[in-house]
């Protein structure tokens, strides 16, 4: 069933049966490593050139694209520019087809990386309060992936992305749904929906992952539900995202550092019922 946009009077997020798990408020002098990994899949590149550039201040992580910042993985993404950070990472020996998120077929690890699970939830509420950016040629999004410790644990559930060529005054179309990539349970399930909401300033994106479905939110208010569900631990991926190669001809390239600013993450874990027992047996 495809997923749904709420009309009107969309159902308010309730936090009522769950009970905070994690909660980074980015009000420390440095990132919590026992959270977060500042690389993006460094096993396909390295962690040399995959390290996240980031400042932490004022209550606020600062994810940079900077002017003089390499691309993360040439071989297989041509000149993408990354800061992300990760709870999790797995792969296989050097020269391996085994790693997370294989997003080019050609791909092999590079790096070997130690396994790390440092937050990889099974179903919970999920909540963010960011501020995104206008740029033409930048994307943020919060989105998790499966551990991939089997190769059909990969579906994603993309809390939010927002491509900067789609924010307009007042207004921008907000990424959110499920992808399957390896999983075969998994239905292609993804919309970039259109709200009145100005993304450049701060906003709540929030995933409500269940058994049965995802719900998607926008400041409390439900945006989407996808009738579908990934049955195993995911981990959580958040980044900006620089697409030069993406750029149209005379478009301006914006200024430098291009910031993707976070005040807070949370993560909720169900307290649970009899039925939300049944679903994860």
């Amino acid at each position: 069933m495809p997923g749904t946009v709420a009309q009107e009077q969309p159902d308010r997020l309730d936090t009522s049966g769950y009970a905070l798990e994690v909660e980074d408020r980015f009000d420390g002098p440095r990132l919590n490593r026992r959270l977060w990994l500042p690389y993006y899949l460094p096993h396909w590149s390295s962690r040399e050139a995959a390290a996240a550039r980031y400042a932490i201040g004022g209550g606020l992580l600062r994810l940079r694209i900077e002017e003089g910042q390499p691309p993360w993985c040439p071989e297989y993404d041509g000149q993408v520019r990354v800061s992300s950070l990760q709870t999790g990472a797995f792969s296989g020996p050097v020269g391996s087809p085994v790693g997370q998120h294989r997003f080019d077929r050609r791909a092999v690890v590079c790096e070997a990386q130690p396994d790390v699970r440092l937050y990889t939830p099974q179903y919970g509420l999920f909540e963010m309060r960011a501020r995104a950016v206008a740029d033409p040629d930048a994307m943020v999004a919060l989105w998790m992936i499966g551990y991939e410790d089997e190769p059909d644990r990969s579906a994603e559930i993309c809390v939010f992305e927002i491509f900067g060529r789609d924010v307009e005054p007042g207004r921008a179309k907000i990424g959110m749904g499920v992808h399957p990539f390896g999983d075969p349970r998994i239905t292609d399930d993804f919309e970039a929906v259109e709200l009145p909401v100005d993304v450049c300033d701060f906003h709540v994106y929030a995933a409500e992952w269940t058994p049965d479905r995802v719900l998607f939110y926008v400041d409390g208010r439900l945006v989407r539900t996808v009738e579908q569900s990934p049955c195993y631990p995911m981990q959580f991926m958040l980044g900006i995202y620089e697409f030069p190669d993406a750029r149209r001809a005379g478009a301006p390239t914006g200024t430098y550092p291009k910031e993707f600013a976070v005040d807070w993450f949370r993560a909720y874990r169900p307290v649970l019922s009899g039925a939300l027992m049944d679903g994860l047996m």
